[in-house]
């Protein structure tokens, strides 16, 4: 019968020292500001370089737009959703790597089956008459 008082006081004490540990995300009003001011000027700049044409070569604009986008997202991902290797034992961001993989694959997959399309369509018979 000792055994199980003794058991039953370790529970509660492996209880209680669960609610001193913090593990969840803090909001603060500076995080939040940070997010903010970032999220603005990671809007504004690749803003004025489409409507100032600062960028002549379309492909370099795409990368460049795009990186601003992939920041842009971090900055999301880390000041407002409070996503990091520490909450949830870092189960959140493993599955959303997961799933930024998965998009990937998929986003991939369908751009390559897009360029190839006419590649693997039937060849037009010159008897047709829709040949040129």
């Amino acid at each position: 019968m000792s055994a199980h008082r003794t058991h039953a006081a370790d529970a509660g004490a492996h209880h209680d020292d669960h609610h001193g540990h913090d593990d969840g995300p803090h909001s603060t009003f500076s995080g939040y500001m940070i997010g903010f001011v970032l999220s603005i000027v990671l809007t504004a700049i690749p803003f004025w370089l489409v409507m100032n044409n600062v960028i002549a070569d379309r492909t370099v604009a795409v990368l460049v737009l795009g990186a601003f986008a992939v920041v842009q997202i971090l900055v999301h991902m880390v000041f407002f959703l409070h996503m990091n290797g520490k909450v949830e034992g870092g189960w959140t961001m493993l599955s959303t790597i997961f799933t930024i993989v998965f998009v990937a694959i998929a986003i991939a997959g369908t751009l390559w089956v897009m360029f190839h399309m006419n590649t693997n369509m039937m060849p037009m018979h010159p008897a047709s008459g829709m040949g040129s």
